[in-house]
């Protein structure tokens, strides 16, 4: 009993801390195309409105139409103090965060951007980074971990939605976790060992461009977080990855013709 309650515990400070990496409430509150509903409400949502969930597509959720999807797979290679590491990028299960997670890498919003969170006691956790703000050296290291990307045509801040897709499900889920949707069955993308996934704030919707690899099987975040790829080569090089360690860049070396933008 005493090894549950201690289990329990370490989950629960870990996943606080990951939500901590995602945007502030405040940041997400203060842009104009931040999202409506709080984690509060989303927990209000009943089992009959989570039957439609092969009716969930984009298209039925404002603002969506206008993110980049990738309809299909990637390949992204990013490099970190030298070494490569291949990330397989799912359009097909997740093609919101998928799209998203191509678009700044073919923007370069990635390339010299720190890893300013690393988690590997009291057993391995994530590797964090994706904050724009890190490139900015007068952003103090207590500020890293609040930002994200932010278009420089129209100075607002993108945010993308939460998507999981339920096993057996045509389509994801937008905007709610699984538990809160009323599903119980797992995620189609699990957060197995090398998996990559969106950090977000407390606010379902509140991703933008910081991301995390998974250094462990981390089934207590499936349904919760995003996972929209995996290491296919280079874990190890995720592995030595130190906080304060920068993205040397990161490239799409496979699949970018599946990537569809609105503009």
């Amino acid at each position: 009993m005493r090894l549950k309650v201690s289990q329990f515990l370490v989950a629960f400070l870990m996943v606080g801390a990951l939500m901590l990496g995602g945007c502030t409430p405040q940041d997400v509150t203060s842009s104009t195309s931040s999202p409506t509903s709080t984690a509060g409400e989303a927990n209000t949502t009943t089992n009959t409105e989570a039957t439609s969930v092969s009716e969930t597509t984009s298209e039925s959720v404002p603002g969506m139409k206008d993110l980049p999807r990738l309809e299909g797979k990637a390949t992204v290679v990013m490099m970190v103090k030298g070494s490569p590491i291949t990330i397989e990028v799912d359009g097909t299960n997740a093609p919101i965060t998928a799209g998203n997670f191509v678009d700044l890498v073919q923007k370069g919003v990635y390339d010299g951007l720190v890893f300013h969170r690393v988690v590997r006691e009291p057993q391995p956790f994530v590797v964090q980074g994706g904050d724009p703000q890190s490139k900015d050296p007068k952003v103090p290291a207590n500020r890293l971990g609040t930002g994200g990307y932010s278009d420089p045509k129209t100075g607002n801040q993108r945010y993308i939605p939460l998507e999981i897709k339920p096993e057996g499900e045509a389509n994801p889920i937008y905007g709610r976790t699984l538990e809160s949707a009323g599903v119980t069955k797992p995620p189609q993308l699990q957060h197995k060992l090398g998996a990559v996934a969106m950090a977000r704030s407390q606010m379902p919707d509140s991703a933008s461009s910081q991301f995390y690899f998974a250094l462990a099987d981390l089934a207590f975040l499936d349904g919760n977080y995003a996972v929209f790829g995996n290491v296919t080569e280079g874990f190890d090089v995720v592995n030595k990855i130190q906080q304060g360690d920068r993205i040397d860049s990161a490239k799409v070396t496979q699949g970018a013709e599946n990537l569809k933008t609105s503009g």
